[in-house]
């Protein structure tokens, strides 16, 4: 990664607000580019300017809750011997419920400027899917791209871009061959020096066959589809920042098995708008849209206007934003509980020390 000053890393006034002047001459801000495990990859510059990569230890967030941990896209603030201080505030986050019984929320990026939400034209293709993206991203206000591709596997793509057009008229829509090395320079429309980009998407949907196309290497391994079930094989298996030959920075993630929204109300009412605006019509202000008398969404429902599986998929969502949401919540609490009872031991422990 080629830096030649902070813009080209993503530094806006976003991030230079958030610093005085003290800090402006003793502290050095470095972004995170990649997490592995306990170890933090950062890319900035020294006092010099120089380009410096650091490679931080997670011990010094131990006590922070989940969302107080660094992710890809962060900012930190490191002294002149580059030991970690503090995370600056975020200006948008991606996050979701964690995968598996327990209940916590697992950051994907933070600071990101415009989502590429890829999907191919095959039977990977799911609005429903797509709508889960839209509502993540929505949360933070973050723009969203529909990327389509394997198009050259597909007799008739716009069939795929009709799709999202019913329930999503506003939403750009690029379509990609794979086969065609050109191909993803359509994105490097939506791309801009000093943004950062990032792609979401099921295993072996193409994000890093785009990734390779606009980074001009092959710098990210690929894997061929399969014919049997028109599925992908995985091969990305950890976020990165990459920076890109004209500008901008582009993050790749790995598929998700898995998308559990969480705190994410006002998302679903961005993504379903429409929905939304309808449901100020009903006759009943607590109106569930299912059975009652004056609904306003059923009316266009049975008008043939609105999709009945639009209308499921966010019933679907808010189900599922409140449940998560509730024993995340419940975590939270119990994360604080503890906390405070080791820090009370702790003080604790120094007063029969100091007795002794």
């Amino acid at each position: 990664m080629q830096i030649n000053n902070l813009i080209d890393l993503g530094w806006s006034n976003v991030f230079q607000s958030q610093l005085d002047l003290e800090s402006l001459g003793s502290h050095l801000p470095f972004r995170v580019v990649s997490v592995q495990r306990n170890l933090i990859e950062c890319a900035g510059l020294d006092r010099e300017d120089q380009q410096k990569q650091l490679q931080l230890s997670t011990y010094h967030w131990r006590d922070e809750p989940p969302e107080g941990h660094p992710t890809v896209g962060d900012w930190i603030l490191v002294d002149l011997e580059f030991q970690p201080l503090r995370l600056l505030e975020r200006n948008t986050l991606i996050k979701r419920r964690g995968a598996g019984k327990e209940a916590f929320v697992q950051l994907i990026a933070s600071n990101i400027d415009t989502v590429f939400i890829v999907t191919s034209c095959n039977d990977d293709f799911s609005i429903n899917r797509i709508e889960r993206y839209l509502t993540i991203a929505a949360e933070s206000n973050i723009h969203c791209v529909v990327v389509l591709t394997k198009t050259d596997l597909c007799p008739d793509p716009t069939i795929y871009s009709d799709a999202l057009s019913q329930g999503h008229q506003n939403l750009q829509v690029e379509m990609i061959n794979a086969t065609d090395s050109t191909s993803p320079g359509v994105l490097s429309n939506w791309i801009v020096p000093g943004q950062t980009i990032a792609l979401l998407g099921s295993s072996g949907v193409g994000k890093s066959t785009i990734i390779n196309g606009l980074i001009e290497n092959q710098e990210q391994a690929t894997g061929a589809i399969r014919d049997s079930d028109s599925k992908g094989r995985h091969t990305t298996t950890s976020r990165s920042l990459h920076c890109l030959p004209g500008g901008g920075l582009l993050l790749d993630n790995p598929g998700m098995r898995e998308l559990q929204i969480v705190d994410s109300e006002e998302g679903i009412k961005t993504t379903f708008s429409d929905i939304d605006t309808l449901a100020r019509k009903c006759r009943f202000q607590d109106c569930q849209h299912t059975t009652e008398p004056g609904c306003a969404v059923l009316k266009e429902i049975e008008a043939g206007r609105l999709e009945q599986r639009r209308l499921n998929n966010y019933h679907e969502l808010l189900s599922e934003q409140a449940r998560n949401s509730e024993s995340v919540a419940e975590r939270r609490n119990s994360d604080r509980a503890l906390g405070r009872f080791y820090k009370t031991a702790k003080k604790t422990s120094r007063r029969f020390k100091s007795r002794d």
